[in-house]
């Protein structure tokens, strides 16, 4: 389900909101690569020790988050026992412990915290989305299913139109907005966009595009990411937005 950060009182974010759910309710039926069916429903069954009599979501993930946010933040996968889990992006997982508590110390989230679809998360001016919509065996999606799952990500770049900051966590969510852009015709980058922590691309039509290193444990293990470098992209997305 989309969670929505308030109850929207214009047509423009009513019809928002009714476009996404839409298109939730086609990215949750999508069973379009046998390999990733496959591994999201044999994740859970049975599930580890650790999640033993938890009944897993099992399904595509659809996005989440304010229909008619400014800002955007575009990820991999959900993982097996995270997202796969509850339901939700980045959450029960240690990614999202991290993510959200740094879109919670910008202002972008209501608390640092993401357990279940129940735990009154929401964002704020923010969505969350995804390159493809189920786990990947060793969270490497093959390219025939980037492709298959790119129309979602075309569908809910149209419809949220109010973006002016994305977030690319991680490589591949970073090229992945940006062969969006390409696939959808938008004014192309004012300058040669490079991958780094921290790096940051003008686009065309005033959207700014920042990039991180993904929260993932390979890179929080490691301190390749500190909570510090994950805070400052999102103090920086709020100051890009004019708020601070």
């Amino acid at each position: 389900m989309t969670a929505v950060a308030a109850v929207p009182h214009n047509p423009s974010a009513l019809q928002a909101t009714s476009a996404l759910a839409r298109l939730d309710a086609r990215i949750v039926r999508c069973r379009r690569c046998p390999r990733l069916v496959a591994h999201r429903e044999a994740a859970g069954a049975p599930p580890p020790p650790r999640y033993a009599g938890q009944r897993y979501w099992a399904r595509p993930l659809p996005g989440f988050g304010d229909p008619r946010a400014r800002l955007l933040l575009v990820g991999l996968a959900p993982a097996a026992h995270g997202g796969n889990r509850t339901g939700r992006m980045f959450t029960g997982d240690r990614s999202g412990d991290w993510l959200f508590e740094a879109l919670h110390h910008a202002g972008f989230a209501n608390q640092p915290t993401s357990s279940d679809r129940a735990d009154g998360l929401q964002l704020l001016d923010a969505y969350i989305t995804a390159t493809i919509r189920c786990a990947p065996p060793l969270n490497k999606p093959l390219p025939a299913e980037v492709e298959r799952c790119e129309p979602y990500l075309l569908e809910e770049l149209r419809l949220l139109d109010r973006v002016r900051v994305v977030v690319g966590l991680g490589r591949i969510g970073w090229e992945a907005y940006l062969r969006a852009r390409r696939q959808l015709g938008s004014p192309p980058p004012e300058t040669r966009p490079v991958f780094g922590h921290g790096a940051i691309t003008a686009l065309g039509d005033g959207v700014t595009l920042i990039a991180t290193y993904h929260p993932s444990q390979q890179n929080t293990f490691t301190g390749k990411l500190t909570r510090a470098m994950l805070r400052g992209v999102f103090v920086e997305a709020r100051r890009r937005l004019g708020d601070r």
